[in-house]
């Protein structure tokens, strides 16, 4: 028996045997384990505790082993829960695995298989994993399935979609579900390097090979072998490195900036882009070769808008998410907030959606979030008045500025006045704060002068 065991698995299983053999496994292997001996008492378990993962039998008197999937899945969207089922019933655990399940292990199996699948889906308990993925959507268990395929593969693939849809995301879950699991996963933000520095970011460089070049350093390609590499905003690479780029991905081989030796290579690309790079292709501003060799496998990620069962179970992982940085956990939302939530469209998409809730979070008074904390531009809609007097819009958008001042202060005081964290728990840049700062000072010192008072932020 493992002297200290690390966080909790919990085990749903009704046959007293198994579970207790089940327990044994793993508790030996270091976990600590709580027993259920059915969906139901397992999820009077998890109203109080989140373990780090789920193991259930499907077959279950009462409420079977789907059904309590489904259930964690509206309450837990990033839980992984592995199932465990007879062969005659691998159809139906693919199926769950589209619905969310982590993965199946079909009875009978024995205790390595058991403590290797666990260990690979295990997720230590308040800690999101990289590769998470929250789907609720039938377009996006669609898109995930096709996602899982290619994920076994070694193909190199194109996503595509708008800005904030979750591209590295899937990037990640591509990465983590591969072969490659074990090796680095390398994402590097092509638009955010200088152009004069690509080159060299990419393939690495000698010493000496230009100004500054103190010593050798290895690129984005060599920091990924054996692993993955993402290329984010693949359509922000200069055309005279993306020839060499495209030799690089055919030859799987490159050369350091200054030097003259090639570096074999061992790993997937993944390119990522919120471009029509066809339509770049067309405009000259992207080369057709280097675009055929990159869309070999293509994924368009649809925008948040159009997947709105995706939109409450997100919602719900960003309470998680951010309950650490907010400094209060136990949050939940209003059935009023539900609903503007899942009508707003999203233009931001998931990154988007993630600030909003945080805001909310540190904006609420207590555990739960209403309308009035999401801060969301009005819907327009048939039943809304569009004729209302302007001096009713003016008196909303004043409520809204002055709600959105006294959230501002209250972090910035909670956070010890660091201007960066504060800049950080709102989800808005540290110029945009500072800005904000001065607007106030400005306007309460007009204030104070016509009282004759003194004032301060």
């Amino acid at each position: 028996m493992a002297t200290k065991a690390r966080t909790q698995v919990l085990v749903v299983e009704d046959d007293a045997a198994l579970r207790e053999a089940l327990v044994d496994s793993l508790e030996i292997a270091g976990y600590a384990v709580h027993a259920a001996t059915d969906a139901e008492a397992a999820l009077v378990f998890l109203a109080s505790q989140v373990p780090g993962l789920v193991l259930s039998d499907v077959q279950m008197p009462g409420m079977d082993g789907h059904d309590l999937l489904r259930a964690i899945k509206r309450r837990h969207p990033g839980l992984p829960v592995v199932l465990m089922t007879a062969y005659g019933q691998i159809d139906k655990a693919v199926a769950a695995m589209r619905d969310g399940a982590a993965d199946y292990l079909p009875k009978p199996f024995e205790p390595d298989r058991l403590l290797a699948t666990v260990a690979r889906y295990f997720r230590e308990p308040g800690r999101a994993s990289d590769d998470q993925l929250v789907l609720d959507d039938p377009k996006s268990q669609a898109l995930l399935d096709i996602v899982r395929r290619v994920a076994a593969t070694d193909a190199t693939v194109l996503l595509t979609g708008e800005s904030g849809v979750g591209k590295e995301m899937f990037a990640k879950y591509l990465h983590s579900h591969s072969a490659r699991r074990d090796g680095p996963f390398v994402a590097v933000n092509c638009a955010a390097i200088p152009e004069n520095l690509v080159e060299a970011t990419l393939f690495g460089h000698e010493k000496g090979a230009y100004t500054g070049a103190v010593g050798a350093q290895p690129g984005k390609f060599e920091q990924a072998q054996h692993g993955t590499l993402l290329l984010d905003e693949i359509s922000e690479i200069p055309l005279n490195v993306q020839a060499k780029l495209l030799r690089a991905l055919q030859e799987r081989c490159i050369e350091r900036v200054g030097g003259r030796a090639g570096i074999p290579l061992d790993i997937r690309v993944i390119a990522a882009s919120n471009r029509d790079l066809a339509t770049w292709v067309r405009e000259g501003r992207f080369r057709d070769d280097l675009f055929y060799r990159l869309n070999v496998f293509p994924v368009d990620i649809p925008p948040l808008r159009q997947r709105k069962r995706d939109i409450l179970p997100l919602a719900r992982h960003f309470l998680q998410a951010h309950a650490s940085l907010v400094g209060r956990a136990g949050f939940t939302f209003t059935e009023a907030a539900s609903v503007e939530l899942t009508h707003y469209d999203w233009p931001g998409n998931i990154r988007e959606l993630s600030n909003v809730v945080q805001r909310a979070m540190i904006l609420a008074s207590g555990a739960v979030i209403d309308v009035a904390q999401l801060l969301l531009p009005a819907r327009q809609g048939p039943a809304q008045q569009v004729s209302a007097p302007d001096a009713d819009a003016g008196a909303a958008s004043g409520q809204i500025r002055d709600m959105e001042k006294q959230m501002i202060l209250d972090t910035l005081e909670r956070l010890g006045g660091s201007r960066k964290r504060t800049a950080d728990a709102l989800g808005i840049s540290e110029r945009t704060l500072r800005y904000k700062l001065q607007r106030y000072r400005e306007t309460e010192g007009r204030e104070m002068d016509e009282t004759d008072g003194d004032g301060h932020l």
